[in-house]
């Protein structure tokens, strides 16, 4: 009896099976003789048996962790009693967070013990996005540079344990490749809701995005509440606190909300109430969704209303627009326009042209929300080769097309020195109801031809311009508003965003195949 009773002690401190099974699940053969009944009742009891545990596999996750050194071991699952733990209180939110979704208790700045998750701060030199997961005696710890890092490590503990699974012993050490992982939202052609978008926001902070972009002034609506120019607000739009709401979301998640106000082109919303500073051509016929940017009055409105949502988006990023100014388009803007090109000579010199005027109006407008520390994005079809008048050096790229008249190779943008972002149409836009030549992304497309590099087409710029490339976004356009819903939306860029943060978190080749990724992304939820 004391013999069989020794053996059973020791099996009770075996680890469970699951992923983290050990290698020979039969009772060691010492083990078997002492639970003879043959066995002498005060025979000397048998050494505690030894499991051996196979090494551990890399975790499966979405995105792939970048290194993973394997051990063997039992693993890691959530277990009753066992709780999330931190050594910094400015860990709470991700420690609540993490605690709340495995249903474990959060028990605050405490030593940890076994089957605990801890949470930690350590300096480090691999960058404020990386984290060490650390899987061993039956305790996780998580540490990074920042709580960002932190919390992108919780989301990889999150995915291995979804589902009943178990986090692997051993150690991942991971970062990203790119800083900006976005998505973008246009919210002017079509209403979304807030529940609809904040269920984005948590899709987009399990997977590691960080940035979100809300385009919500376009010639179809204007959809965020406007306390100094109500009269331009769509019916259906969003309210400064719903909007407030998605920010602390988004924060929570480490995700930043980019603004976007899109001018001089696409303010027909703005327009409507404003028909006075309406652009019309030399015949007094209007051009859609254009500005006069010959008239102050038009530059004092959008600068109100760029000051104003200053003050309700706290984020570091501003997009100004700049595209598909209509008065660019004609064969001879200065004769279809004569006082834009007057507005334009006196402003900056007998050469100066429209194209320099534009420009102005886009340095102007980065003037505004630089003077709130925000760093300003424009789409490339603003950016105009030659001229008198250059766009600011700190004014970031976001390249999305080589289809524009006049649109220049992104090379162009590279070799000058400038920061870009990649929006790749051909990519990376899910235009709604596909009109002209756009057709929905796929995201085995995305997964097996597109990188970071490839940013106008399908072919990649040179590898030495890769650190001007911040990142990526994929956007959403919404032309033919009544092509989807919002339910269908959110099916059709499912996949397409797990292809698109896999390629900017590690712009390798997937180790994957797309039908094994495809089955991780089902399996993960």
């Amino acid at each position: 009896m004391v013999a069989a009773g020794a053996v059973a002690a020791s099996v009770a401190l075996w680890p469970s099976g699951g992923d983290g099974e050990p290698t020979g699940a039969s009772v060691p053969s010492a083990a078997r003789s002492a639970a003879s009944p043959t066995t002498p009742a005060r025979a000397t009891p048998s050494p505690s048996p030894t499991r051996t545990y196979p090494l551990s596999q890399t975790p499966r996750t979405i995105p792939a962790v970048r290194e993973h050194t394997p051990a063997r071991g039992p693993g890691w699952r959530p277990a009753t009693g066992a709780r999330v733990v931190v050594d910094d209180a400015g860990l709470s939110d991700e420690g609540q967070l993490l605690a709340g979704e495995l249903k474990l208790t959060y028990a605050g700045e405490t030593k940890a013990r076994d089957g605990d998750v801890e949470l930690g701060l350590d300096k480090g030199s691999a960058g404020p996005e990386s984290y060490t997961l650390t899987v061993k005696d039956r305790r996780v710890t998580i540490t990074a540079p920042t709580d960002t890092g932190v919390f992108y490590g919780t989301r990889t503990l999150k995915q291995e344990v979804h589902g009943g699974g178990t986090a692997s012993e051993g150690v991942v050490r991971d970062r990203p490749a790119k800083p900006q992982r976005g998505f973008m939202l246009d919210i002017a052609r079509k209403h979304f809701t807030a529940a609809w978008i904040e269920d984005r926001v948590r899709e987009l902070g399990d997977l590691k995005f960080n940035q979100f972009g809300l385009h919500f002034s376009d010639d179809q609506g204007f959809r965020i509440q406007s306390d100094t120019h109500p009269e331009i607000v769509s019916k259906e739009h969003l309210s400064k606190a719903e909007v407030r709401s998605i920010i602390d979301l988004a924060a929570s998640r480490h995700i930043t909300v980019v603004p976007e106000i899109d001018s001089p082109g696409h303010l027909g919303a703005v327009l409507a109430a404003h028909p006075d500073l309406q652009l019309r051509n030399v015949n007094g016929v209007p051009t859609r969704g254009a500005v006069d940017i010959s008239k102050p009055a038009a530059a004092t409105l959008v600068d109100q209303l760029l000051n104003e949502y200053a003050g309700l988006f706290p984020g570091a990023y501003w997009h100004i627009g700049g595209d598909e100014y209509q008065a660019l388009t004609v064969a001879n803007p200065a004769a279809s326009y004569p006082q834009l090109a007057a507005a334009a000579t006196k402003a900056y010199g007998s050469g100066a042209s429209v194209a320099d005027l534009a420009t102005g109006w886009l340095n102007d407008r980065a003037a505004v929300v630089r003077g709130h520390d925000r760093t300003p994005r424009a789409w490339n079809d603003g950016f105009f080769r030659g001229g008198t008048v250059q766009v600011d050096d700190d004014v970031q790229v976001a390249y999305w097309t080589g289809k524009e008249i006049g649109a220049r190779p992104p090379v162009e943008y590279l070799s000058a020195g400038r920061k870009l972002i990649n929006y790749n149409d051909e990519f990376l836009y899910y235009v709604l109801g596909q009109p002209q030549t756009f057709v929905y992304p796929t995201g085995q497309r995305i997964y097996e031809q597109w990188t970071p590099l490839v940013v106008r087409g399908t072919t990649a710029v040179p590898a030495k311009y890769d650190a001007q490339i911040l990142g990526g976004v994929f956007a959403v356009w919404c032309d033919r508003s009544a092509a989807q819903t919002q339910d269908q939306v959110a099916a059709g860029i499912r996949m397409p965003l797990r292809a698109m943060i896999q390629k900017l978190w590690d712009p390798r080749t997937p180790t994957l195949p797309w039908a094994d990724f495809r089955t991780l992304a089902d399996r993960l939820g």
